[in-house]
């Protein structure tokens, strides 16, 4: 088996904790080989005999003296930092394992020995706090594996530090900056001998200046982080040094196609780029990460930032970077091309993924002022992209451009009314007037009929908005002519989904169903799903008015069910608004509730209640009121807290009646883990007492105390005291919470 990763991943000290647990199961004994100071391929099989204590004065070879000693021997034999010896110790593994058919080997290597027989397992850096990781409490959030690691090593250097509520959200901060990567939280951690944790947070950006701090007892080049990956670099062949210098201009990661595109070139064959990325990605520079049918790579921020100054040193940074920009720019075209058909879920998946890319793109060319108006186009044509769960962000983008390109153009006149519609969104009505007079004046003075058809559209949505549903309805009329007369099946989609739903607010349910029939029908003509999922929820509204709640119950989950695969939060906001009406209309006053609860949560992370839909906050104010009456007060409040509490996941399960497990009875209460010795000794382990004075405590024997703590650590699924420490203090506000019986 070989442990395969980065360096600073923790590949050593996993096979040393696994020569720990199975120690006993091996009566020939578990040796430990350290190759990281082997230079010379000759020597390999000398340090392993040495290693093994052997003491031969034979005249054989040492392949054959370790062959003879270990051939009837039930051993494990760990040989570590393999990574430049790979094909000296793929042989001689072989050869020892052919030999002695009881010997067990666990290497250690950043990429796979490569013979057969060989099993690999590639040691991923630590798990991460959410992103979300305000709302996790405090006891929860240091059971995260790369924020206990960064407490321990913290307070072996500052006894009395601890994660508190002031200084949380700068810890994570700190463990998502550096990936997870042990080594790197471990000589971030060393640093608070000397600074704050907010300080240590401001100087990572310099990471390789500051993080050198590392223990003296081990290897030079695992003191500091660059030595570490200087040693890396050393391992590569010059082509793939050269496409790991081109691949740290992307953010976030990259595919195989991008790869292609961007990196290829001046000493690198496009053909080659397959071949060359698949060697990176063997030796842990480049991390594969599947995501449904498509493979990507990322490269850790510590390693993308090494590969960076490399490539400025080539002197060709700046090329990449514009190779880097047309890629995404004409990336960007085409999903808007591809908006509306078959291949649009596709599409809004990829462009999440590529996140990172686009913000760096954009960045490239608003940093260029003869560049300024691709941006803006490029930034318009990412409109959907900005709606799907980055309207703050895409707003910003817009106005940068906005503010730069001040000439009377297309591209500003479709900047302008697509800015506009993120504005209405956030509520901000008056920029969008402002930006939709604007679009109009350049639309009519060029003679851009799609923006005229456009800005008559989100006119429309700012009359729905302050309520003058009649002028609405007469925009939105016009703007269906415009965009069928154009032959725009995005515009002619989404104007029927709002023409229905102000015919739907004006009382005039058949019409605003006869309407959504239509924009269904377009849309199953071109194979499209965003524009109908939002169709049904309008007609869901439409049928729910009409008393069908059987029917609009069933059209607003197919909507939260294609919204949730999406992971559009502004669907999903309206389609939970709806399914609560529905719940308070058919008295089932506890689901409403909590399904209130759940929109408290979403529509507070999306910056605005009722997003764009603003007209519709009358029908959430009635549910509210009709809830809270019903229920009492006590228990709406119960019933809210509940809805506030689940997570995003759950809460989808929940509105989609997947998990009823809120509307079932309380379970019963779950056994508890430990037995009452092991939760006595657990107790005593939160009180920070040792081995030794816990066993004098209990009057036991030293040996039975480190038993018992095994075995704790074991039945808890922890590796540290102080997760021991943390459980327990749980479980102690957990009876205190409890009512009395």
């Amino acid at each position: 088996m070989t442990l395969t990763g980065v360096g600073g991943v923790g590949k050593t000290r996993l096979a040393l904790r696994v020569a720990l647990d199975v120690a006993r199961d091996f009566r020939g004994g578990v040796w430990f080989v350290e190759l990281a100071a082997v230079e010379s391929s000759d020597m390999l099989a000398q340090v392993v005999v040495e290693a093994l204590g052997i003491r031969d004065h034979g005249r054989g070879s040492p392949v054959e003296v370790l062959t003879e000693y270990l051939r009837d021997k039930q051993a494990l034999v760990i040989l570590d930092n393999c990574e430049h010896l790979v094909h000296e110790c793929a042989v001689l593994a072989e050869a020892l394992l052919r030999a002695a058919p009881e010997l067990r080997i666990l290497a250690t290597s950043r990429e796979a020995l490569g013979f057969a027989g060989e099993q690999t397992l590639t040691v991923p850096t630590l798990p991460l706090p959410d992103r979300d990781s305000a709302r996790v409490p405090i006891e929860s959030l240091a059971k995260c594996d790369a924020v206990c690691l960064f407490t321990e090593r913290a307070r072996a250097v500052l006894p009395s530090f601890a994660v508190t509520e002031d200084n949380r959200d700068v810890v994570v901060r700190i463990c998502r900056r550096l990936d997870g990567l042990p080594l790197g939280i471990e000589l971030a951690a060393v640093r608070l001998r000397a600074l704050s944790v907010q300080q240590l947070h401001e100087r990572l950006d310099d990471r390789f200046r500051l993080l050198t701090a590392g223990s003296r007892a081990v290897l030079p080049r695992h003191q500091t982080l660059r030595a570490l990956i200087d040693w890396s670099h050393a391992l590569c062949s010059e082509k793939e040094q050269l496409l790991w210098a081109r691949v740290s201009v992307f953010a976030g990661g990259l595919d195989l196609e991008a790869a292609e595109a961007v990196c290829s070139g001046d000493g690198i064959a496009r053909e080659e780029i397959i071949d060359l990325v698949s060697a990176l990605v063997d030796k842990s520079i480049l991390i594969r990460e599947e995501h449904g049918p498509q493979v990507r790579y990322r490269l850790l921020e510590i390693i993308r930032q090494y590969g960076m100054e490399r490539l400025l040193a080539t002197g060709r940074s700046a090329e990449l970077q514009r190779r880097h920009r047309d890629y995404y720019r004409a990336l960007a075209a085409q999903a808007r091309e591809d908006l509306f058909g078959p291949s649009q879920m596709a599409w809004f998946a990829r462009l999440r993924l590529e996140h990172g890319n686009l913000h760096t793109a954009l960045e490239h060319s608003f940093a260029d002022p003869s560049d300024v108006t691709g941006g803006l186009d490029m930034a318009a044509d990412l409109l959907y992209h900005w709606i799907g769960g980055y309207v703050g962000e895409g707003r910003r983008w817009l106005d940068r451009g906005l503010a730069a390109d001040t000439g009377p153009s297309e591209a500003r006149a479709r900047a302008l009314w697509s800015a506009s519609w993120l504005a209405i969104i956030q509520g901000d009505i008056a920029s969008a007037t402002t930006m939709l007079e604007e679009s109009r004046s350049i639309g009519e003075r060029l003679g851009l009929e799609p923006v005229i058809a456009y800005v008559t559209l989100y006119s429309g949505m700012i009359a729905m908005c302050e309520g003058d549903a009649e002028s609405a309805i007469t925009l939105y009329k016009e703007a269906l002519t415009r965009h069928r007369a154009i032959g725009d099946p995005v515009g002619t989609a989404l104007t029927l989904i709002r023409l229905s739903m102000a015919y739907s607010f004006s009382g005039d349910s058949p019409l605003a169903i006869s309407l959504g029939d239509d924009c269904l029908a377009l849309s199953d003509a071109h194979g499209e799903g965003w524009h109908k999922a939002y169709m049904m929820m309008a007609v869901g509204v439409a049928v729910w008015r009409q008393g069908d709640l059987a029917r609009a119950t069933e059209l607003e989950t197919r909507s939260l069910t294609f919204n949730r695969e999406l992971d559009d939060p502004l669907g999903v906001g309206i389609n939970l608004e709806v399914l609560a009406w529905i719940a308070t209309t058919e008295k089932q006053y506890r689901r409403a509730g909590r399904l209130l609860g759940i929109l408290e949560t979403l529509w507070q992370a999306i910056g605005a209640p009722l997003s764009g839909f603003g007209h519709l906050s009358h029908y959430h104010d009635e549910c509210v009121r009709h809830t809270r009456q019903a229920l009492g007060d006590a228990a709406f409040d119960t019933a809210f807290k509940q809805g506030t509490e689940l997570s995003y996941d759950e809460a989808l399960s929940y509105a989609l009646r997947d998990d009823k497990q809120l509307d079932e009875q309380p379970a019963e209460p779950k056994a508890a883990p430990l037995t009452p010795r092991e939760t006595e000794i657990a107790h005593l382990v939160a009180q920070g007492m040792t081995n030794k004075e816990i066993a004098a405590t209990l009057v036991i024997s030293q040996r039975t105390a480190e038993g018992h703590i095994e075995h704790i650590l074991s039945k808890l699924g922890y590796h540290s005291r102080a997760q021991v420490a943390v459980w327990i203090g749980e479980q102690a506000r957990t009876a205190d919470d409890e009512p009395p019986a």
